[in-house]
């Protein structure tokens, strides 16, 4: 990053104090009004933390190997799949929420299909929205049977290559 793009990022996020310090702009967060996209930055974090997290039950030593198998199940790809398979779990509330992410104007990166990346972004706002409406449970519920989903599909595709 250029400095003086670093430096107008800084100037457009931090106001001093008047004491040394940096003042806040805002006291709470009403995830209601946030935009979908910014659900789906949190979400994205959430996720990608659990995922770390999630394969240390399969794996402890191989930090590259970690971070290529964790790269490959947040993928928009893996995270759609997710989704289509716990939407039934899901409270009409929260698939609205999915919606709105799902529906939010951004690009698509080559790496996946426009509909799944859409649909991972979706996914993506609905943890982001667990996560700062402090619904842990929920978002531990909902994250874990992601993560099943994901790792189910990865061995039936697995086996079905070994068969063809």
């Amino acid at each position: 990053m250029k400095f003086d793009h670093f430096k107008l990022l800084v100037d457009m996020m931090f106001q001093p104090d008047g004491q040394g310090g940096v003042s806040q702009k805002y006291d709470s967060v009403d995830v209601s009004q946030l935009n979908p996209l910014v659900l789906a930055y949190v979400g994205d974090a959430y996720f990608h933390l659990f995922v770390r997290t999630r394969l240390l039950s399969y794996e402890q030593s191989k930090v590259q190997a970690l971070h290529s198998f964790s790269a490959q199940i947040v993928s928009a790809a893996w995270q759609c799949k997710a989704y289509q398979g716990i939407e039934d779990m899901l409270t009409e509330k929260e698939k609205g929420i999915y919606r709105r992410g799902r529906n939010a104007k951004s690009h698509a990166p080559r790496s996946a299909s426009v509909a799944e990346y859409h649909a991972s972004t979706g996914f993506e706002a609905l943890l982001g929205s667990l996560y700062l409406t402090e619904q842990n449970e929920r978002l531990y519920e909902i994250a874990e049977a992601a993560f099943q989903v994901i790792s189910k599909a990865m061995m039936q595709e697995i086996q079905e290559k070994k068969q063809s």
